[in-house]
């Protein structure tokens, strides 16, 4: 699309979403019932403007921007620093991406405070430096409707342009967001793209996404386990962003997962519940095998393996900072409980708190070698 026919759109866009506003302020009438846009789901926009209004804000209103006091804004840092340094070599991939776009990246917690920033961000525009101030309250209860807060209410990503904002004063944004899901399932914060006075970019959205996928993926991969699995279904090249990862203890328990394998794998999806899911739920197969290929497998060959369901998927096991061994991992484990429990004179409650593990999964892995 030429410039002129991309600013012609613009400002047809602007034109709808002005009367969407002029309908939905009034109280009596519905933003789908005033402006039909077959190419753009706009209900969660509503939904957002109708609770600011419930709250008693009102656009005219003056957005102040606030920020978190220094103790408060002590404890978010530390909370969320595994986020943050999971996020950090995405934030710097993504300003490459949009460097002559005059968008920039902004990182929040699942509350809706900003944590990270970073690109193009002209400080001496007062309108970029108040929102990319770590510790500012970018939340609806503060901001009124924005990418932020809808994707952390929606959690789902988003797009808005200008005026679908709220307040009168963030009507200069333009605004890609996508929500960011921990390895429990649990959103965590989210990712944003902003502009000023910036010309439509809807694409942004999957740039967003697509971006909020690799964070994940650095914050469950940063975290403790003892097996990673890399998830798809057989045909597909395993190794990019858009793998299934699943996270393993050393008794085959799930400690994680990411969205593409929740999507995989429907039994993830009880994790909100807190019930614990072992690995042999999910495969009709030997767990144990899979310990077995990542110490014997050199070259990260996948395996197929079988689900309770019929369906097989195409897995590839890895341990990492695990050494390489020639000896399955079986009997590594065997052997290393077996010299704990010898150190312990025999104490197996001594010795598996040594190891971490329980004392049913001492006497269970001994057992099987006799």
């Amino acid at each position: 699309m030429t410039p002129s026919a991309t600013a012609a759109t613009d400002s047809t866009r602007l034109q709808q979403i002005e009367q969407a506003r002029r309908a939905v302020f009034a109280g009596s009438v519905s933003m789908t019932d005033a402006v039909v846009r077959s190419w753009y789901d706009n209900a969660w926009i509503e939904r957002s403007w109708r609770r600011c209004l419930d709250d008693g804000l009102r656009p005219q209103q003056r957005v102040s921007f606030d920020a978190l006091p220094h103790e408060a804004l002590r404890r978010v840092e530390e909370a969320n620093h595994t986020l943050v340094t999971a996020a950090r070599p995405v934030l710097e991939r993504l300003g490459r991406a949009i460097a002559n776009t005059r968008y920039f990246a902004i990182l929040t917690n699942e509350q809706g405070i900003v944590i990270d920033a970073q690109g193009h961000i002209d400080r001496s525009d007062r309108r970029a430096s108040l929102i990319t101030r770590i510790g500012v309250d970018l939340s609806e209860r503060a901001v009124g409707t924005t990418a932020i807060s809808a994707a952390l209410s929606e959690l789902h990503p988003v797009w808005l342009h200008r005026g679908e904002h709220f307040f009168d004063d963030t009507s200069c944004y333009s605004c890609a967001g996508a929500p960011l899901f921990g390895p429990d399932g649990s959103c965590i914060g989210m990712l944003d793209l902003t502009g000023i006075d910036a010309i439509e970019r809807p694409e942004l959205k999957h740039l967003v996404a697509q971006s909020a996928r690799s964070i994940e993926n650095g914050v469950l991969l940063g975290g403790s386990h003892r097996l990673l699995l890399r998830l798809n279904w057989p045909g597909r090249q395993l190794g990019a962003d858009d793998d299934g990862l699943l996270a393993l203890d050393g008794d085959g328990w799930v400690l994680g997962g990411n969205q593409a394998a929740r999507e995989l794998i429907p039994q993830l999806a009880r994790g909100g519940s807190g019930a614990p899911l072992h690995c042999s739920e999910i495969f009709a197969q030997a767990w144990e095998t899979l310990f077995d290929h990542a110490a014997q497998a050199t070259d990260g060959a996948p395996v197929e393996m079988p689900l309770w369901s019929g369906l097989r998927l195409l897995v590839m096991p890895s341990a990492p900072g695990m050494p390489a061994s020639s000896a399955p991992l079986r009997d590594v484990e065997i052997a290393l409980i077996r010299k704990t429990v010898a150190q312990t004179r025999g104490n197996v409650a001594k010795a598996a708190q040594m190891l971490g593990i329980s004392r049913a999964t001492v006497y269970r892995k001994l057992s099987r070698r006799g």
